[in-house]
């Protein structure tokens, strides 16, 4: 099969296991409902400075609960039938759409139920929507490589919260001003800039998962 054939392959299976157990939608759909009401209870209402300081909170530990599971599921044996049967290129591929997919769809669910259960306060939905979008693909992107790098070392959480650090701050920051300026509903031109630092950092990291993956993965 192509590189493009085998991706396609492996997200299906992975869509289809997801189907079947549910279990990373169910259990992030549950945090991040729950970690809203909470927080609506906790705060009642909030200034738009805290609304949107919760909701990049609460996305970001809904991210590495998703993602942090991607290659704990795929035990040794699976692995080295892999291996043998497709690209490594291709998995790491898979795992970054299929994550990416997997973020949109939480991300779009997790936006709409914390802006119904607190008062949105935002001058440019749309903006701030696609600011949700970017962010989710972004968080995808980075936690998928780091996932894979932690999988080669026994899925070692620790050493995943150590290499998420540098890699995640810019990425933060770079949101929470695209977002302060949905919020404030400036122009969109604006926020042009962040936007392309955003596609920027998505790009980069993909290629360094497509170089560097191979080589763990023959580890």
């Amino acid at each position: 099969m192509t590189l493009l054939q085998q991706v396609k392959t492996l997200i299906l299976k992975d869509i289809i296991l997801e189907w079947r157990s549910k279990y990373a939608i169910n259990g992030i759909l549950l945090y991040v409902v729950s970690t809203v009401f909470v927080c609506y209870q906790a705060f009642k209402s909030v200034d738009s400075t805290v609304w949107n300081a919760l909701f990049w909170i609460i996305m970001l530990f809904a991210s590495i609960n998703a993602i942090n599971k991607s290659f704990v599921q795929e035990n040794p044996s699976r692995q080295l039938y892999y291996y043998s049967l497709v690209d490594p290129k291709a998995i790491i591929l898979a795992k970054v759409i299929y994550n990416m997919l997997l973020m949109v769809l939480l991300a779009s669910i997790a936006f709409a139920v914390y802006s119904v259960i607190f008062k949105n306060p935002l001058g440019d939905p749309l903006l701030y929507f696609t600011a949700v979008i970017l962010g989710s693909i972004s968080f995808a992107c980075v936690f998928t490589m780091i996932s894979g790098i932690s999988s080669k070392a026994g899925n070692n959480s620790t050493l995943m919260a150590i290499l998420s650090f540098p890699a995640i701050i810019p990425l933060l920051i770079v949101l929470i001003k695209l977002s302060r300026h949905a919020m404030e509903g400036l122009e969109r031109a604006s926020s042009a800039k962040e936007i392309i630092v955003l596609l920027a950092i998505n790009v980069i990291t993909v290629t360094i998962s497509l170089l560097l993956f191979p080589y763990l993965w023959r580890d």
